[in-house]
């Protein structure tokens, strides 16, 4: 491939990633938007690029560059995000690596519109991300809320790691901590405003079925168990516990949604709609968490 131009790079890479198989779902989902991030990286240009820039000439260093990447894109199945070292979240760029999975949650909609219209934006003084990985949703949480004080909590130290890096180039070490922990068990007596989490809801059958693309993030951080719910019960069953009066549970299930209307059938979800596309995200206040009957709330 020795095109002219980006422009002309641009259209011959979309055409090779569509005709490829690879799966698009780790930041983009289509070939075309996955072509110009592609382009774009090995170039060294920004997300917004010109008309003039492309229309100037791609050099040979960056066609062998974009040759080596695409190849372990196709061949090895790599998600772009882990070939690049980083990706974006609610508008802001995050490091990445195998340890953490790559950023796609919608719940990135709501953290940009303040969680309204479920609380004032006002009041949160404190938020807590279970299963934070890369650290996207805390540190996002903390540039959409100054005031708040944000706990990133991961079970995995590697994880925690690749946290500490983000909340480092975020400049935010005052105002997000990072927290080894199993779900809320080194919170102790804490209280929040917002529990947000995205946390491993992937049950047996759906992750033997997954692309050949998701085998490169890590198991742990997308399987719970032979229905999907295993770090779904805990979280359900602990959150009132840590939750101020008229705070809330985000909590995204994905494709587990069928399986938690089966198992909370009286539950009173309520489930978000994103207008970027995307669902599996439930709402709970702490009130209606509390009415929860107790042995409903922790039953296995």
């Amino acid at each position: 491939m020795a095109p002219l131009t980006l422009r002309q790079c641009l259209k011959q890479l979309t055409r090779r990633l569509a005709r490829s198989g690879v799966y698009f779902g780790h930041g983009t989902d289509n070939a075309g938007d996955e072509a110009a991030a592609l382009l774009w990286h090995v170039c060294g240009l920004a997300p917004q690029v010109s008309a003039r820039t492309l229309n100037r000439r791609l050099r040979a260093a960056e066609r062998q560059g974009l040759e080596l990447l695409l190849r372990r894109r196709v061949q090895e199945r790599v998600p772009l995000a882990y070939l690049m070292g980083y990706t974006w979240f609610a508008g802001l760029k995050f490091q990445v690596d195998p340890t953490v999975l790559i950023p796609r949650s919608p719940i990135a909609e709501l953290i940009e519109q303040r969680f309204a219209p479920w609380i004032e934006a006002q009041r949160v003084r404190r938020i807590v991300d279970i299963g934070t990985g890369s650290g996207c949703i805390a540190i996002a949480c903390a540039r959409a809320f100054p005031k708040a004080q944000v706990d990133a909590v991961d079970i995995d130290p590697a994880a925690l790691a690749v946290t500490e890096r983000n909340i480092r180039a975020h400049r935010l070490k005052q105002r997000v901590r990072p927290v080894l922990s199993n779900h809320f068990d080194a919170l102790r007596a804490q209280a929040y405003d917002i529990i947000v989490s995205n946390p491993p809801y992937v049950g047996r059958r759906e992750m033997a079925g997954l692309p050949a693309e998701y085998r490169h993030e890590p198991r742990h951080a997308l399987a719970a168990g032979g229905t999907g719910l295993d770090s779904v019960r805990v979280i359900l069953a602990e959150a009132a516990r840590y939750l101020r009066a008229g705070g809330i549970l985000i909590l995204e299930v994905g494709n587990t949604e069928r399986a938690v209307r089966r198992h909370y059938p009286h539950w009173p979800f309520t489930w978000l709609q994103f207008a970027r596309g995307g669902g599996g995200v439930l709402m709970l206040t702490r009130e209606q968490l509390e009415a929860v009957p107790a042995p409903e709330r922790t039953r296995a």
